[in-house]
């Protein structure tokens, strides 16, 4: 009897352990604003990347095609199936608050990706410093600019948290260096076609400009294509765009961009939070990502995000 007794145990310790050893099943669910960008898609790609070979967890990823109500359809769909954690990065941070509070409220963790919600209601919020970069990137622009210019801006999707703060911020900053104006604000959603429409309208229109602030390079590569139809060459121009990837890093070899901004997808930092939410351990609310300002001085030293 204490022979099968002593097994009993030696058998519910060896369950225990094994049980313990065995990491729980993570489902993560990422609600992509867009796949058609490519940062975007580099971002859910890189999240992909950083979590292969984690045993247990699974990702799925959807694509909102740029569209805010499909991306509401998305994260209601991933709570449905039930995913222990949500990621998001919301087209529109302030149609996408209810939707996104609902879930946390609900007990989902909620991890925002670069762009913000309205209210408090998330676990993490994961990003560089988007109002920083554009002050930054203002007074850059100012001083190459000697204090006296009109820049036109393309902005980014208008309702996203990154696009607002690189406005206003950037606006903000313009009031210090009252020779320089803003011209023009044009939406360019962060793409190059938007872009190229955009430059090719304000050509059109006659807005004077001597320098361009792209949110993004990708909007600034639309950009000097635009300017090349147009018989202008990008090298005259001050060009300051944000990301810096491999196309913007050629274009500042080659002086057609001034500067960039390193903005990295931060899906290494997503990874590493999500993962520790599935631990149960407590993760920071806010997690800032490094942003580099780079130039001709330093493009050889700093290697693109993608």
């Amino acid at each position: 009897m204490r022979t099968t007794i002593t097994c009993l145990v030696g058998l519910l310790a060896w369950a225990t352990a094994v049980m313990a050893a065995e990491p729980r099943p993570l489902a993560i669910g990422f609600a992509q604003d867009t796949l058609a960008n490519d940062w975007r898609l580099a971002q859910a790609e890189g999240l992909k990347a950083a979590l292969a070979g984690q045993s247990g967890v699974t990702l799925t990823i959807t694509d909102g095609h740029g569209e805010t109500a499909r991306q509401i359809r998305d994260i209601e769909d991933l709570v449905y199936a039930k995913v222990d954690v949500l990621v998001a990065s919301p087209r529109d941070g302030a149609a996408m608050t209810p939707v996104l509070s609902r879930a946390y409220r609900s007990g989902i963790p909620v991890v925002l990706l670069t762009r913000r919600i309205s209210t408090d209601d998330y676990t993490s919020f994961i990003a560089p410093d988007d109002a920083a970069i554009a002050r930054r990137a203002a007074r850059y622009m100012a001083a190459q600019l000697k204090g006296e210019g009109r820049i036109l801006m393309l902005q980014g999707v208008p309702t996203a948290t990154t696009a607002i703060a690189r406005t206003e911020a950037f606006l903000e900053e313009l009031k210090q260096h009252p020779g320089v104006q803003v011209s023009a604000v044009k939406p360019a959603n962060y793409l190059r076609a938007d872009a190229i429409r955009a430059v090719e309208e304000a050509v059109r229109e006659g807005v004077p400009f001597d320098a361009i602030y792209a949110q993004s390079d990708s909007m600034a590569a639309g950009a000097r294509i635009a300017l090349r139809k147009a018989g202008r060459d990008p090298a005259r121009l001050i060009i300051v765009g944000i990301d810096y990837i491999a196309e913007a890093r050629e274009a500042i070899r080659r002086g057609e961009q001034t500067a960039s901004f390193t903005y990295p997808t931060c899906a290494a930092e997503a990874a590493r939070v999500v993962l520790a939410i599935g631990r149960g351990e407590k993760v920071p609310k806010r997690v800032v990502v490094e942003s580099i300002m780079v130039t001709r001085d330093n493009v050889e030293q700093v290697a693109p995000i993608f």
